[in-house]
């Protein structure tokens, strides 16, 4: 398989992106943008995939949700064919942009072997991202990944983990709630890490990451 680009550093990438998106967003109001996005939720929640990939691809350049819910159905094949590399693509391009749910779910991509052998390496700053966003998933699969260690990459680090599933189990994860319960509660004079990705761009993603 053909090697595909890291993930960090792409910032060149990100900035163009970026610029793009704001000259497109140029031709719409927020409000405007909002209505057509939300016209699409409603398209998926009623199970018309088709129309909902037409609605969200013609955003593709104006809302990252749009993008990283583009990613998501192209990944499971809804409303158009299942292709995984465009679906990594689309992917990478809102995760590049700064939006935790695109960057958990590629993460996810890379961790099932989607694209090829899992590929930890890939998906390890994907996660960290993510998990500093409080993306709940990315905090649990990377609390699993220091409570066992997966070296060379991740070291097994017990208070990291504990730290990692205690905020997912305070998003609602039920299954970091057992794990933080088995590993107890993280030491008090450790505070847990704190976000340094920006708030979540306009939308709402129309379906949690698998």
């Amino acid at each position: 398989m053909p090697r595909k680009p890291a993930i960090f550093p792409r910032l060149a990438a990100a900035l163009v992106f970026c610029i793009c998106l704001a000259s497109a967003a140029e031709a719409r109001s927020s409000a405007e943008i909002a209505a057509v996005f939300n016209s699409g939720v409603a398209a998926y929640d009623a199970g018309d995939y088709e129309k909902a990939f037409k609605i969200w691809w013609d955003l593709r350049y104006e809302d990252l949700a749009a993008m990283r819910n583009l990613g998501m159905m192209l990944r499971k094949g809804q409303g158009t064919a299942k292709d995984a590399e465009k679906a990594e693509e689309i992917y990478l391009r809102a995760a590049e942009a700064g939006l935790p749910t695109a960057q958990a779910d590629l993460a996810d991509m890379y961790l099932r072997g989607e694209l090829g052998a899992p590929d930890l390496r890939r998906a390890l700053p994907l996660l960290e991202a993510a998990a500093a966003a409080n993306h709940p998933v990315a905090q649990f699969q990377l609390g699993q990944f220091y409570e066992t260690g997966a070296p060379p990459l991740v070291p097994q680090d017990l208070e990291t983990a504990r730290q990692l599933y205690v905020a997912a189990a305070s998003r609602g994860m039920k299954e970091a709630a057992a794990r933080a319960a088995f590993l107890g509660s993280p030491s008090p004079k450790t505070a847990a890490p704190a976000p340094t990705q920006p708030p979540a761009p306009q939308g709402t993603p129309a379906a949690p990451a698998p």
